[in-house]
């Protein structure tokens, strides 16, 4: 295993703030192209993207969950839409691989949850049998965008069970 890819990996943090401009066509275009390249289950590929960029839909997909200063911050946020039989898992494996891959090219982001999916489905024109519940706003590394030191992490023993729980 290459340790380097495995430290940038460690390396991954949700970052807040960001310089207030837009992201580049290509830096945008390859974070999609990541998403697009995400394995799903059994291939299905269950999920479409709204990109947001605009600061008015960007307020207002932001009053849509409780934790959303990164939205309101963003250069760009991009919400991840369940298609009819997606699922949840799949859409966390997409917005790690578009976290992993703007990290890649000097692009930090933040995940983003939708508390109020119904809500935001409305602002983002959703037909009915789809679901907007979790974003990942992105933006280039602002002047208080230094990652916080990760506190600790519980210990391998205290999170790993072996045959059964407990």
């Amino acid at each position: 295993m290459s340790n380097e890819i495995y430290d940038f990996i460690l390396g991954l943090r949700a970052i807040r703030s960001y310089e207030p401009r837009p992201l580049a066509t290509d830096d945008l275009e390859a974070i999609l192209e990541a998403a697009r390249w995400t394995g799903s289950s059994k291939n299905r590929q269950n999920w479409s993207f709204v990109v947001v960029s605009e600061p008015a839909q960007l307020e207002a997909l932001a009053a849509c969950g409780d934790f959303t200063g990164p939205v309101r911050a963003s250069s760009a946020t991009i919400v991840i839409v369940q298609e009819p039989h997606g699922y949840e898992f799949d859409s966390g494996r997409v917005a790690q691989n578009m976290m992993l891959a703007a990290k890649a090219i000097g692009v930090v982001s933040c995940p983003i949850t939708l508390h109020r999916h119904e809500q935001a489905a409305q602002v983002l024109a959703l037909p009915p049998d789809r679901k907007a519940r979790y974003a990942v706003a992105f933006g280039y590394p602002g002047p208080d965008s230094e990652p916080r030191r990760m506190g600790g992490r519980r210990s391998t023993h205290e999170l790993v069970h072996h045959q059964r729980y407990g």
